[in-house]
C-alpha cells in the first residue's frame, strides 16, 4: 500500500470565494470545480507528508496547514496588500526555516515557510 496524496480540506459555505483567496494568495489553479467544492492545485510536484504536533513551535499554536513556499517575501507582501491577517512573523526559527503566520477569511491559521537554505539562495532577509 502506498500513499498517493493528502488533501487539505476547508469548510466554507461558499467554497468559490475561498479558492479566490487562495488563487490571489498564492497562485494556485483551479483544476476541479462542482460548486459545493473546489479544488486548487500548483504544477508543482510534492512529496506525501504529514505533521503530528503538540504545538507550533517558538510558543505559538499548531496551524491548520502548512505551506512551504519558493518566495516567502512575495506572498508575505501579497497577504498585506490583501489586508490579511498575520498573526506571527515573519521569522527566522532555530530549526532553520522562515515562517508567518496568517489567518484565511474562515480563521483558518496557516504557517507560511521556507526554508532558510533556499532563502539565503534566494536573496530573501529577515527584516521584512
Amino acid at each position: 500500500m502506498a500513499v498517493l496524496r493528502i488533501v487539505a480540506d476547508l469548510s466554507r459555505p461558499d467554497s468559490a470565494s475561498l479558492a479566490a483567496f487562495y488563487q490571489r494568495l498564492l497562485g494556485l489553479e483551479t483544476v476541479m470545480e462542482f460548486g459545493w467544492i473546489t479544488t486548487l492545485a500548483s504544477s508543482e510536484k510534492a512529496g506525501v507528508l504529514l505533521s503530528l504536533a503538540s504545538g507550533g513551535g517558538s510558543g505559538t499554536a499548531v496551524p491548520h496547514l502548512s505551506i512551504e513556499v519558493d518566495n516567502l517575501d512575495e506572498v508575505y507582501q501579497s497577504a498585506l496588500d490583501m489586508v490579511v491577517s498575520v498573526e506571527y512573523g515573519p521569522v527566522l526559527e532555530p530549526w532553520g526555516v522562515r515562517r508567518f503566520y496568517l489567518l484565511d477569511p474562515s480563521n483558518n491559521l496557516f504557517n507560511i515557510l521556507t526554508h532558510a537554505d533556499a532563502a539565503a539562495g534566494s536573496g530573501e532577509t529577515d527584516d521584512l
